[in-house]
């Protein structure tokens, strides 16, 4: 049996847990996906998985074997390029990890566009929060937004800024306390992003330079979507990149809060694995990438525009 079928088929079962998804992936059937295994714990003398009607799991050797087994394909990957050209025959598939928002907005057309330029170039595009560890989830590169980017092993390439806005609904501001400087927030409930604000606290620019404000409340989440609806809701104040509210605040459903005062804007980053080799496809993506959204950067700001009469409300609630 293909020993280097078999690894490909035990990288897909360690990383979805699952025999059943790995082999849809792998586009085989799942018997086949079992004797992949069978016959790879048997050339290699030592079992990888341990597995039983609930769950896939890795054992020590089965750790080993994941990593050891991806640097393998893709050094097999980097002799293949490098014997038959770089971009000779560009293919293949660039796994990306993206918040939900950002994927939506901004992944889809600047992918659709990648496509249209690299036709053999497959995308596939996965919810990531952030936190993906991208060997083990399979993914290629990773969209982190934020102001800064945790330590970490992996390699990062700046791509572009994303400025933010704080939002709230109007009938929220009408009945909350006194806003004029952002140090009013204390006595507001804030909607905070766990990943985003692990201090808890939010940085403006204003008239006096930069102010760090406490923030606090009583509903918090690491989906920026969910705080969203929360701020929708009139559950207090959020702070989104400006891309994520424009229809509600073209709408009138969300209000500028602090109107004379701007979030630090928030990074975003391409994070990637460090590997001995990183194919052309991937670089190639990532150049482009990064080029289309400097070039569409009008895309990530928003017409901060509010109904008449709403800044009113924004600057003299309570």
């Amino acid at each position: 049996m293909d020993q280097l079928n078999c690894i490909r088929t035990f990288i897909e079962i360690a990383r979805t847990r699952s025999f059943t998804l790995a082999a849809r992936r792998r586009g085989i059937s799942r018997a086949s996906a079992t004797k992949h295994v069978a016959e790879l714990e048997k050339q290699l003398g030592a079992r990888l998985l341990i597995r039983n009607s609930q769950f896939v799991s890795l054992t020590d050797a089965g750790e080993k074997m994941l990593e050891g087994g991806v640097r393998l394909l893709e050094d097999l990957e980097g002799l293949s390029e490098s014997i038959r050209g770089e971009t000779a025959g560009l293919s293949g598939i660039v796994r990306v990890g993206v918040p939900p928002s950002f994927g939506a907005h901004h992944m889809t057309p600047a992918i659709a566009a990648f496509q249209a330029e690299v036709r053999d170039v497959e995308v596939a595009l996965y919810l990531d929060d952030g936190t993906s560890k991208l060997v083990r989830e399979g993914l290629d590169i990773s969209i982190r937004i934020g102001e800064a980017l945790p330590n970490s092993d992996e390699l990062a390439k700046l791509l572009t800024f994303a400025p933010q806005v704080a939002v709230a609904s109007p009938d929220y501001l009408a009945a909350g306390p006194p806003l004029h400087t952002p140090m009013d927030l204390v006595a507001h409930r804030c909607l905070v992003h766990v990943l985003k604000t692990p201090t808890h606290s939010w940085s403006f620019t204003g008239p006096d330079g930069t102010v760090a404000a406490p923030v606090d409340g009583r509903f918090r989440s690491n989906f920026g979507d969910a705080l969203l609806a929360a701020a929708l809701l009139g559950q207090g104040i959020s702070i989104h990149p400006t891309y994520m509210v424009r229809e509600h605040l073209m709408a009138g459903t969300l209000v500028r809060v602090l109107p004379d005062y701007e979030p630090t804007r928030l990074r975003i980053h391409a994070v990637y694995p460090q590997r001995r080799f990183l194919p052309a496809r991937i670089r190639l993506f990532l150049d482009f990438l990064k080029d289309w959204l400097t070039e569409h950067g009008d895309r990530l700001e928003s017409p901060l525009v509010r109904p008449e009469g709403a800044e009113a409300v924004s600057r003299s609630a309570g």
